[in-house]
């Protein structure tokens, strides 16, 4: 459960219970706001359950957890700077816990790299992207309710531009020498994601 795992994580670095369970109510509330359909809390589990299944890979696990419940705190569908300002939050919190201030920065990096997936020299921050991208390689009718959740979230843009973005942003993908960088994840979701994603652009057209 998503709320025992973030106060495990966190008391092991406060005793202070308020701040925790405040740290989770404000992680709750932001990922549970109503014009969310899919930067919601499913989208955060699905993450952790994913970074979960290669947690011995992980080298700082601690820290790619915190980005992971962090990375899309602040979403806005109108924003730009949805990961900057998501990575500004985290710093805040995990400043107010004392958490190492190097490993602060480190989880502000992974943050930031969610905003475009572009393979890392880190080794962690490929995990993280990866297991944000894991929706795009799953069964035509989950990467429908995905694809259809996103809309709903850019409810405020007419369909034409809307389409002109998510083109762009879908070719960005296809684009790519691989979608997903580390070889677990490649083998598990590369060839999916890819046929996913040409359809939804054929139908598009």
């Amino acid at each position: 459960m998503l709320t025992d795992i973030f106060l495990h994580l966190v008391k092991q670095y406060t005793n202070h219970h308020e701040l925790a369970n405040n740290m989770w109510l404000e992680i709750f509330t932001k990922y549970s706001e109503p014009k969310r359909q899919y930067h919601n809390i499913a989208h955060l589990e699905s993450i952790v359950a994913e970074l979960n299944e290669v947690k011995d890979k992980i080298q700082d696990w601690d820290t790619v957890l915190f980005a992971a419940f962090y990375h899309d705190i602040i979403y806005k569908a109108s924003s730009s700077s949805n990961e900057e300002d998501s990575a500004k939050l985290a710093m805040q919190r995990l400043t107010e816990i004392k958490y190492p201030a190097e490993k602060i920065a480190k989880c502000a990096q992974l943050i930031i790299a969610t905003k475009n997936h572009h393979l890392s020299e880190d080794a962690d921050t490929n995990w993280l992207i990866d297991a944000d991208l894991a929706v795009l390689g799953q069964n035509p009718e989950t990467y429908q309710a995905y694809a259809d959740n996103i809309r709903e979230e850019y409810t405020l843009y007419p369909d034409f531009l809307y389409n002109s973005g998510r083109k762009k942003a879908l070719q960005h993908f296809l684009k790519m020498p691989n979608i997903y960088k580390t070889e677990y994840f490649s083998n598990k979701y590369e060839k999916q994601a890819r046929i996913n994603i040409q359809n939804e652009l054929i139908a598009m057209q």
